[in-house]
């Protein structure tokens, strides 16, 4: 992916898909004209830039225009789940061309679940009749902490088998290109905020599902964090609880207000399981989704104090129940914040899903390729 690299300011000018002129993108730039035209040359010859028609002439021969070709390289994107595996290739806008979802338990071990990430990959590829040589890298979403610096998941809770594992090496070794490994509720907050919210520039994207956690986006950026492990908000202490957290602490968020803490509570087995009674009007289970909301509420209350976002978006498979869950968060987060804080801040269920997580693992390559 260096040709990428090299072209730097006047491909990251037509990343936005409006076709332009040398002379326009010498004055937006302020690149000389040789390297301007030398930049859309090498583009050119990497296929990454095409011909777009010509501009108006203003005298002699009209000047050509040019844009981007997303089309020119593909994206594997894996977002792997507790329970499922679903993987995607995609353009280099993040439009997803062909995908798969299979469940697939993340307790199975990095052996297994990365050789059906890399197997899935291969078989997209042959049904977009493209070769593993278009690939310009391979995003991937765990669930739970990894280590920014090297992609290695840290302790994580749910993963067992998976502490310190190599998932860059392990996967580079069956498909080309770099491979960027985040956690899955950072992918989901550069899916949201690509797809949806890209104009805004503080948001806090909050996972509700088998566990809980968010993603900082300040500044229009994400934020990780030292090493990674900024928006864990799942392992922070929900005020008067004592209850063993599968992390080894008590009384974390998760181990209260998580689906995984709903069905044990409930009596059933999945969201999936919340989300039927919740429709079907049980008040026992549209209550305990309320109470979740209200607990997670509380925490992120202290979050709208501290990092000051204007919108909260609520995705993870527990935020399909209805309003019980955004209603319960809302109910704390405007009474337990300053109004200063709350006047314009929205809060919003995930306008992505799925795709949200496929774009954002996606978009963790096209920013490494590019250094955004």
């Amino acid at each position: 992916m260096s040709d990428l690299g090299t072209a730097d300011a006047v491909l990251r000018l037509l990343l936005d898909g409006q076709a332009r002129t040398r002379a326009e993108l010498i004055d937006d730039t302020g690149l000389a004209r040789s390297t301007v035209t030398g930049r859309i040359e090498a583009l050119l010859a990497a296929g990454l830039v095409v011909p777009s028609g010509e501009a108006a002439s203003t005298g002699g021969r009209p000047p050509a225009r040019f844009r981007f070709n997303p089309t020119a390289r593909l994206v594997l994107a894996a977002d792997v789940g507790a329970t499922h595996l679903s993987v995607a290739l995609t353009d280099l806008a993040g439009e997803i061309l062909h995908r798969s979802t299979t469940p697939l338990k993340i307790a199975e071990g990095p052996e297994v679940v990365l050789e059906a990430v890399a197997r899935a990959g291969h078989a997209l590829l042959r049904e977009a009749n493209r070769s593993p040589d278009d690939l310009a890298g391979t995003g991937v979403g765990l669930p739970g902490p990894v280590e920014h610096s090297t992609g290695r998941p840290n302790h994580p809770p749910i993963m067992p088998g998976w502490d310190s594992y190599d998932v860059v090496g392990r996967l580079s070794r069956e498909l080309p290109g770099p491979v960027l490994v985040d956690n899955d509720v950072n992918i989901m907050a550069l899916g949201e905020h690509a797809t949806a919210y890209a104009d805004v520039e503080h948001l806090l994207f909050v996972k509700v599902a088998t566990g809980i956690g968010a993603g900082v986006i300040s500044g229009g950026r994400l934020h990780r964090g030292a090493q990674g492990a900024a928006g864990d908000i799942g392992h922070i202490q929900a005020p008067g609880h004592t209850e063993l957290c599968r992390c080894g602490n008590i009384g974390c968020l998760e181990a209260i207000a998580s689906a995984a803490a709903l069905a044990n509570t409930l009596g059933v087995e999945t969201s999936r399981d919340i989300i039927e009674l919740v429709r079907a009007g049980n008040t026992i289970a549209t209550t305990a989704v309320r109470q979740a909301g209200r607990e997670i509420g509380t925490i992120l209350a202290a979050a709208v104090s501290l990092l000051n976002p204007s919108v909260i978006v609520v995705g993870g498979s527990l935020s399909q129940a209805g309003d019980s869950l955004l209603a319960g968060i809302r109910e704390t987060v405007y009474a337990r914040s300053l109004p200063l804080a709350t006047t314009d801040l929205q809060v919003h269920t995930s306008r992505t899903g799925q795709d949200g997580a496929l774009r954002g693992a996606a978009i963790l390559v096209l920013h490494h390729a590019l250094s955004l």
